[in-house]
């Protein structure tokens, strides 16, 4: 399966934050926003991942990631010259999908739970079913809606609705086949002149190829688009990790945990941050596992 990170946009709601740099790269704590998404694929045994931006923002997610491999990860970035909707990475992403299934999350999503990688992530990735995430929020108005019926099967899906019909919000990650390309290709432009996600939702839903997954309460879905929700996510992050002694989407742990670097490759990374508590946090866990 390879993962995308939709990473485009301008960024319009941070700004003046993101007028002079991607969302993706702001801080949440203390790592890129983008570390948490990459942690997610990481930690779904996604190795094949590709970054789509704009043509400005890539040099910088270049110098910041490079090609993964210090993380025993496969890298390569696409350009997305304007936002005209989320199945667009799809259609960019053709050639690097080729026959395989396809995970994407967009760039400025976080999830975090206790089990949410084993019991949600996990088996919906070997199970190569096209799966959607569903979670309750207080404004559901604000995002793609599924309203489910008995044993979640779908009874409609609309994209910000005056008049929300349920309160299970679409999360920014997805999982489709590998025809995700084709469809999005055929999809018309909506009012707003953008082709839509929740389109290619109920394509799927239609043909009988979809699973919807509900996260409970045992999972957190911050989404950082504006600048409270950015600072809230900021403070999440800051509390779990101080409470428990542990960080939320190191990389360079998760690459170690997973096998993919050496415990030498992890002391090498920790001593380029050694300055700051993120390299003396990878310091210590390293002479842990010594």
């Amino acid at each position: 399966m390879k993962g995308i990170i939709l990473a485009g946009g301008s960024g319009t709601r941070l700004h003046p934050l993101t007028k002079i740099c991607s969302k993706q790269l702001l801080p949440v704590y203390d790592k890129p926003m983008i570390y948490y998404p990459l942690s997610l694929l990481m930690l779904g045994g996604i190795r094949d991942i590709q970054i789509i931006t704009t043509p400005k923002d890539v040099p910088f997610f270049k110098d910041l990631l490079g090609d993964g491999s210090h993380l025993g990860i496969n890298l390569t970035y696409q350009i997305q010259e304007n936002p005209n909707g989320l199945p667009e990475a799809f259609i960019l992403a053709e050639d690097f999908i080729g026959d395989d299934p396809v995970i994407m999350i967009l760039g400025d999503n976080l999830f975090y739970g206790d089990q949410f990688i084993n019991k949600h992530i996990l088996p919906a990735i070997k199970s190569k079913t096209p799966t959607v995430f569903a979670y309750t929020v207080q404004d559901p108005q604000r995002y793609g809606v599924v309203e489910l019926g008995p044993n979640k099967t779908i009874l409609s899906i609309e994209e910000k609705p005056e008049n929300p019909k349920s309160d299970y919000a679409l999360t920014g990650l997805y999982i489709f086949d590998n025809n995700a390309a084709e469809i999005a290709k055929g999809l018309k432009p909506s009012k707003r002149g953008e082709i839509e996600i929740v389109d290619m939702i109920q394509h799927y839903s239609d043909i009988g190829n979809l699973n919807v997954e509900t996260l409970g309460r045992g999972v957190a879905w911050l989404d950082t688009g504006t600048h409270e929700s950015l600072l809230g996510a900021s403070q999440y992050i800051e509390i779990i990790e101080k409470r428990q002694g542990v960080k939320i989407a190191c990389l360079e742990e998760i690459a170690y945990h997973l096998g993919y670097i050496t415990l030498d490759q992890l002391e090498e990374l920790a001593n380029q941050y050694k300055n700051g508590t993120y390299g003396q946090y990878l310091l210590r866990y390293a002479q842990k596992q010594r």
